[in-house]
């Protein structure tokens, strides 16, 4: 009886181990992370890299939240890290082969094969290419694949000290058809400058992605149009650092900037500064100055207006096992009311065309400037600059160049001729 008694025991053991590993096992898919709920349907766990400049990451939170609650069979995992561990973080992540599902990111160019065209998963990609504003499209459609969808978008701007420009009786364009020549504009700034007691006229990031507006006005770029070769000693592009190298000697802008390193941020702060060329990422960083009374106008134009537009974008990965689930929430984020939503709160400005003028707590006009300039921007500006993989070997020397030509260590035309050589090799080297 006893012999008998431990068999029975025995077996229902071993049936009881296998009922669980049974129950396991069709809970758990382990080729992907994903698990089932007690209903039998698929559980889908995107992966999700983030970085936040600002606010945005609470923002997005409560975005996930919304979208979770819609959509049971999902579930978001916010991967935080800062922004300049980031390019570090998905390398790491895709070599060793656990890519996240999707990431935000500002180097599409970089990771652009490891990305999931998204083409299959939108309706039609010339529709959904067609909602976002025109100038960004060489950043996120790449080969004629739907690499990435834009988030948010940033252009550069001027902002001028109206207590300056009203002490000196100087009005600044109000409209986008009375905008300033650059003759016109320097013009004005001098008699800020005599009359209004500006110190300088205006200060200038000290980034070649800033100084390139210039060059995009005056019809120039960095790199050709189908970017198989350097086009930055062009003519315009002499002229640019011509133009740029004049506006230190004139006094107009500080040398202590560009040639001693000085924060055109405080500088601006100070009150004795009339503009400040920057991003429109400025405005809720200047949203607490007291001091004297600020705005957003437009800037000048040489043979054509532009800025220079960037921004954030979100991109799927092959190789996830969610590639489906991750394009559904790209689509989600980037529709209007959601995209609308993001950017609104996050003090940012959308891509969307239809939603260029954003109910913003704070310079609701102002960010509305800054989106004119995004609309009437050269595309050579997004063609340059969306082409990472080369811009990111050669902009500090470019910096470096043009900071030898204010300095007098070169000429306009040797710069431009040695930064045209760098460009050559860092082409021919992909």
């Amino acid at each position: 009886m006893k012999r008998r008694t431990n068999f029975k025991l025995s077996f229902s053991l071993v049936l009881i181990m296998s009922l669980i590993m049974l129950t396991a096992c069709g809970n758990t898919d382990t080729s992907t992370g994903n698990t089932s709920s007690a209903g039998g349907t698929k559980q889908a766990t995107l992966d999700f890299l983030w970085f936040s400049d600002g606010n945005e990451g609470e923002v997005i939170k409560e975005i996930i939240k919304e979208y979770e609650q819609s959509n049971a069979n999902v579930k978001i995992n916010l991967i935080e890290v800062g922004f300049k561990d980031l390019q570090t973080k998905l390398k790491t992540m895709i070599s060793g082969g656990k890519p996240p599902a999707l990431s935000r990111i500002t180097d599409t160019g970089s990771f652009a094969n490891q990305a999931v065209d998204l083409t299959p998963y939108v309706d039609s990609a010339d529709q959904f290419e067609g909602q976002f504003i025109d100038s960004l499209k060489p950043y996120y459609v790449i080969n004629d694949k739907l690499v990435a969808a834009p988030m948010d978008v940033t252009a550069n701007g001027l902002i001028y000290n109206k207590t300056l420009f009203d002490k000196a009786g100087v009005k600044v364009p109000t409209s986008a058809d009375d905008v300033w020549t650059w003759d016109e504009y320097t013009a004005a700034l001098k008699e800020v400058m005599a009359k209004g007691g500006a110190r300088y006229g205006m200060v200038w990031d000290v980034t070649p992605h800033r100084w390139s507006t210039l060059l995009y006005q005056n019809g120039g770029s960095i790199l050709s149009e189908d970017g198989k070769a350097a086009a930055i000693n062009s003519e315009a592009g002499i002229r640019t650092m011509d133009m740029f190298k004049q506006l230190h000697k004139d006094g107009i802008m500080p040398e202590s900037v560009w040639l001693g390193g000085e924060n055109p941020n405080n500088l601006f702060r100070s009150g004795t500064v009339a503009a400040h060329w920057a991003g429109n990422w400025m405005i809720s960083n200047y949203k607490d100055i007291t001091d004297f009374e600020w705005g957003v106008t437009y800037m000048p134009k040489g043979t054509q207006r532009s800025s220079v537009p960037g921004g954030k974008f979100l991109m799927a990965f092959k190789d996830s096992g969610n590639e489906k689930e991750a394009a559904e929430f790209i689509k989600y984020l980037t529709s209007k009311e959601v995209n609308s939503k993001y950017n609104q709160e996050s003090l940012f400005m959308s891509p969307r065309k239809d939603s260029s003028a954003l109910d913003y707590e704070f310079g609701k006009e102002m960010y509305q400037v800054f989106s004119d300039e995004l609309k009437n921007s050269s595309p050579l500006a997004a063609n340059d600059w969306s082409r990472q993989t080369i811009i990111s070997k050669i902009t500090t020397d470019l910096k470096n160049n043009i900071i030898d030509v204010l300095s007098d260590k070169m000429t306009s035309k040797e710069a431009m001729d040695k930064t045209a050589k760098l460009i050559d090799e860092a082409i021919a080297s992909q």
